[in-house]
């Protein structure tokens, strides 16, 4: 069989599986809107502590962190948590409290981290403290709406419900690359969540916001159980669920900046979240590789123009492209309502063939580089460090 003929075959492959993913997008996008809204609780809302780990000066991040301070609910409070008292970060934080000063607020060093994943040992620390059983985790480097703890935590109040995520639409911090990385977050990502969701029902948490409750954590063992796992926020969604409780999608969108200015920079941290979820999902994570649709575009391109057959190339060249650019359109501003993957549909094909290299690059080792610390991730996506 002719060079040409084969990669014309494998990129109709991939056409059809990139375009059925598209559709079950689409369907799953739909379901997501058209979803009913948590019912408004009958009683007061309970009080709730915001447990936020920090770690060094963050682009935008003064109005990350004051995006929780502006919370529009009757009682929470806040504990940021650092590994030193020198951090950076910890200099905006005593300024946005003397900015607040009716928000209840402290700071927890957790000095050097005895888990591989510094971020649960830090957690530990600050839920000892912690005056209220309602836990919402959230990165630095997440900027919400001021209803978002009315959200997230309304759901907790039906003892079934275990854990509360949000989706993401990414925020660039500046530059290509980080826009591109951006991107990815508010419809790659969006949609893989989407379509989980839809086929099997959500059995993951997102990391950048979870709320749960400290009975939770109890049930499988505490916090700590955690530390050894890369994909922390994936383990405790899959934990309560074993668990018996249910993880809900909140319709809460959180905004999530794309701090990695640079191509390398971009490029190692995507790949260091794709390598962790090859380890925590291993057969999920082969299929994504039928999802992407730029590639076999490509290579329908290659292969018409070897066969000498150039208008059959391009035709199969636009019906990826055009794939990609519906994802963005639908997904990006249909669902988490990012104006950027409207206006910037035509670039998403671009971070579509992105995806599929760094999905590739994820088969590529098993070591990943985290907050300048060595890991290598072995069975079930637990880490070491090296």
């Amino acid at each position: 069989m002719r060079l040409a003929t084969v990669m014309l075959i494998l990129s109709g492959i991939g056409l059809v599986s990139s375009t059925v993913y598209l559709l079950l997008a689409v369907l799953a996008s739909r379901r997501f809107r058209n979803g009913s809204e948590q019912p408004s609780p009958a009683v007061a809302l309970p009080p709730v502590t915001l447990l936020k780990p920090v770690h060094g000066a963050e682009p935008f991040l003064e109005r990350n962190l004051e995006s929780f301070f502006r919370q529009d609910y009757p009682d929470f409070e806040i504990i940021f948590g650092a590994r030193e008292a020198g951090d950076p970060a910890l200099d905006i934080v005593e300024k946005l409290r003397a900015k607040y000063p009716r928000i209840k607020c402290r700071v927890v060093l957790s000095g050097e981290p005895e888990y591989p994943n510094a971020k649960v040992f830090a957690l530990e620390k600050m839920i000892w403290v912690a005056a209220t059983p309602y836990l919402v985790i959230t990165d630095s480097d997440v900027c919400v709406g001021p209803d978002c703890l009315r959200e997230v935590v309304t759901p907790l109040l039906d003892p079934a419900n275990g854990v509360v995520t949000c989706l993401y639409r990414g925020l660039p911090a500046g530059g290509f690359w980080s826009r591109i990385e951006a991107l990815g977050m508010s419809v790659e990502l969006t949609s893989g969540v989407l379509v989980a969701d839809m086929l099997e029902g959500m059995k993951f948490a997102l990391g950048p916001t979870m709320a749960t409750r400290r009975d939770v954590l109890d049930s499988f063992g505490g916090i700590a159980v955690l530390g050894q796992y890369c994909a922390d926020d994936y383990m405790l969604g899959n934990l309560a669920t074993a668990k018996g409780k249910r993880v809900i999608l909140s319709k809460h969108v959180i905004g999530h900046v794309a701090m990695n200015t640079s191509a390398w920079a971009s490029l190692v941290h995507q790949v260091r979240w794709m390598r962790s979820t090859r380890f925590s999902r291993s057969a999920g994570h082969i299929g994504t590789g039928l999802t992407y649709a730029m590639p076999s575009g490509l290579l329908g391109l290659i292969s018409g123009l070897l066969a000498h057959n150039w208008q059959l190339g391009a035709a199969l060249f636009v019906c990826g492209y055009l794939n990609r650019v519906v994802q963005a359109i639908v997904v990006g501003r249909g669902v988490v309502g990012d104006h950027e993957s409207l206006r910037l549909s035509w670039l998403y094909p671009i971070r579509d063939f992105i995806g599929f290299i760094v999905w590739c690059c994820s088969f590529a080792g098993s070591e990943i580089v985290w907050r300048s610390q060595r890991y290598r991730l072995v069975a079930d996506g637990k880490m070491v460090r090296v």
